[in-house]
């Protein structure tokens, strides 16, 4: 990660004369990409680093194109020779999703969405004018052969983990059928392919987008699907009929003859479901086999967002065996298999945590009675306090949290504890179990231990809810059951 980050300054230098004052790596995504945000002064600067030299070719590409014509896309500033780093515009922290869980359900929100899909119909056609499809990344077109894969994405990364006995057959006879019945579209424009609230920047109130470099062309009706059924955002069925007829206004004004609305909505339905399905897919992929705790998490998400679809909207395509196997993996039953336990205010466990140093008295004893717990000895990260500038700081500086987490393994290691520690949470809350124990060390209970004790506190807060006690020994003098 130090390469990357000294290959990113360097780029960032030669096209700005300026040198950065820090460069802070952000949370990962669910892309195998890299973000790092630049500071220097007042401005800053998204950095993206890649090993897929095709993908960012193609987005710089798709970037380019889309800035010409004037849409709302971030602009991107420079590429260094090996295509796998680039720099551009930084649009800030706040996606339509955040604005979302903020503020609520509000007119205010309502709004942010028109404007997003307003925008999006100026992106699929105005966007479709002149584009060079040669540069898609996988198919130039959102046609059947791309349906089907999605369908069978769904297939083998979710519903056959599910364990559940269906005809195989008959299933993909009914996929065929659903992507014949979708590609016989009229109106086929640029497809964003993943437009959903979290590709939705919001800066002074104007919406911008990222990460379109997966888009093709395709039916209009994918993009809108992807935002207003996004499982996450939870919108209501009034503002999902409210906001596509808003879309379709802004639609009429853009194409040569007005949208046969009809046909269109009944379209609609079967690319709202080839979406729900690509989801699930995804979500398991990630999650099930990739072990993301994120997408694992949103998993019941998604299947009661699908049984609502299921029990309230039609397509017209006969499916019977695709019907009823998405009947049956929506029934409580599955959905229980994927929701995580959550503590209330009748969950007696308080989970312990600490910092401490092998050095200066070694680990604290426990004192609840429990008699157990974990230990996690952190000498095998490398330590910053090596260094002279971070020896009198400790994990919770900003500067050491930039080096831990974009110098050292920290996070790797970090995301195997998580598991570990995980697996007892969710059986000690069952069980109704009051104590768990939970210790990191490292030499001089600074950095590393105190680094590696608050993200554990984090983590079982947001993901469980459970009461946490944490402290740190060397730091504040406090006893492990303090």
């Amino acid at each position: 990660m130090e390469s990357i980050v000294a290959e990113i300054l360097v780029l960032f230098e030669r096209f700005t004369n300026k040198t950065a004052e820090r460069v802070e790596k952000l949370p990962e995504s669910g892309s195998d990409r890299t973000y790092f945000r630049i500071y220097a002064g007042a401005e800053s600067y998204i950095a993206t680093y890649n090993l897929n030299r095709k993908e960012n070719e193609t987005f710089v590409v798709f970037t380019k194109h889309f800035r010409n014509a004037r849409l709302p896309m971030p602009e991107v500033y420079a590429v260094n020779e090996d295509q796998t780093i680039y720099i551009q515009e930084d649009l800030g922290t706040d996606s339509l999703l955040d604005k979302l869980e903020k503020h609520g359900h509000t007119d205010y929100t309502f709004g942010l969405f028109e404007q997003s899909l307003r925008k999006l119909a100026h992106v699929q056609v105005n966007g479709n004018k002149n584009f060079d499809y040669d540069w898609c990344l996988t198919a130039k077109e959102f046609g059947k052969q791309a349906i089907m894969s999605d369908l069978l994405y769904f297939k083998y990364y979710f519903l056959d983990t599910l364990k559940i006995a269906y005809d195989k057959q008959a299933m993909l006879d009914d996929f065929e059928s659903l992507a014949t019945y979708l590609t016989a579209t009229e109106h086929t424009y640029f497809m964003f392919r993943d437009f959903q609230s979290r590709n939705v920047v919001v800066k002074n109130n104007e919406v911008h987008f990222i990460d379109y470099q997966g888009g093709m062309k395709g039916a209009l009706q994918y993009d809108v699907a992807s935002l207003l059924w996004q499982a996450k955002a939870n919108l209501t069925e009034d503002w999902k009929d409210r906001l596509l007829e808003c879309y379709l206004d802004e639609v009429d004004n853009l194409v040569p003859e007005k949208i046969d609305r009809s046909q269109f909505v009944s379209q609609y339905n079967g690319y709202v479901l080839i979406r729900l399905l690509q989801v699930l897919g995804a979500y398991g992929f990630r999650g099930l086999f990739e072990r993301k705790a994120h997408f694992l998490t949103s998993i019941p998400l998604a299947l009661n967002n699908l049984h609502f679809f299921l029990a309230h909207k039609l397509i017209d395509v006969e499916m019977p065996e695709c019907v009823r196997i998405l009947n049956e993996i929506v029934q409580e039953d599955i959905v229980q298999r994927f929701e995580v336990v959550r503590a209330d205010e009748h969950t007696p466990l308080v989970v312990s945590i600490c910092s401490f140093s092998y050095k200066k008295g070694g680990w604290p004893t426990d004192e609840t009675g429990n008699g157990g717990g974990f230990l996690f000895d952190m000498r095998g990260i490398f330590n910053p306090g090596r260094f002279d500038e971070y020896k009198k700081l400790t994990g919770r500086d900003k500067s050491v949290i930039d080096f831990l987490e974009q110098r050292t393994r920290m996070p790797e290691f970090l995301n195997n504890v998580f598991s570990v520690v995980d697996i007892s949470v969710e059986e000690y809350i069952k069980r109704g179990f009051k104590n768990l124990s939970i210790g990191f060390g490292c030499t001089g209970g600074q950095h590393r231990s105190v680094y590696a004790a608050d993200a554990m506190a984090r983590h079982l807060k947001n993901k469980y809810g459970v009461n946490i006690d944490l402290s740190h020994v060397i730091q504040d003098g406090k006893n492990w059951s303090n």
